[in-house]
């Protein structure tokens, strides 16, 4: 067996003392006191108190066009992001959680005709990951698309529950100052670029 493909330990390997929550608003936060095991060691921890962050999931989608070597980005205003030194405005893949019992694919093919207006049929999937497992829950179905772009760029969203985007409609050519600039600063956004760098130059070969 390879390194790491197995975890070292697994979920009967942690004991939940107690659970509550204690903020139930746009997010959920719950309060959990718990034990795990140490590593090479049959002992447990000491009770631990952590304030847990419980999200819908999440799928986001990066779409690009081979005939026209152009991709799209979106741009809006992140709460997260409020003290950010450059900008609360951050540029982000088209995305959005899972409402009620959706599938990821599902879910960005709705999205990306509100936030973009185009329209996918093939989606590939590239990963599935935890954003900030050290204290949400979250999961983030990430995938890439070849679909038409639009032109140009336009506002998109959703205005009956506070959206206001704006679609950018990016050559391939800008990908590498794209890279060098400040404003890639999530990981979603990261990984499929780096996707689309790597696809760039199969295509070249």
């Amino acid at each position: 067996m390879k390194i790491l493909e197995q975890a070292t330990y697994n979920k009967n390997d942690f004991k939940i003392e107690n659970r509550q929550y204690i903020y139930n608003g746009f997010i959920k936060v719950e309060k959990v006191s718990l034990k795990h095991r140490l590593f090479n060691q049959a002992e447990y921890t000491p009770p631990i108190s952590r304030e847990l962050i419980r999200r819908k999931e999440a799928a986001g989608v990066l779409i690009y066009d081979d005939q026209q070597q152009r991709f799209a980005l979106i741009e809006q205003f992140r709460v997260g992001a409020i003290d950010d030194t450059i900008s609360p405005w951050q540029l982000e893949i088209i995305a959005g959680v899972l409402d009620g019992d959706e599938t990821p694919e599902t879910c960005v093919r709705r999205e990306s005709l509100e936030e973009s207006g185009c329209e996918i049929t093939h989606l590939e999937h590239l990963f599935t990951f935890y954003p900030s497992a050290g204290a949400c829950d979250e999961r983030f179905h990430l995938f890439v698309a070849e679909s038409t772009l639009p032109e140009h760029g336009g506002i998109y969203g959703m205005p009956d529950e506070g959206e206001n985007i704006q679609l950018h409609i990016i050559p391939y050519k800008e990908l590498d100052a794209l890279f060098g600039s400040q404003r890639l600063c999530n990981a979603p956004v990261i990984m499929a670029l780096q996707w689309l760098k790597q696809h760039i130059v199969t295509l070249k070969a």
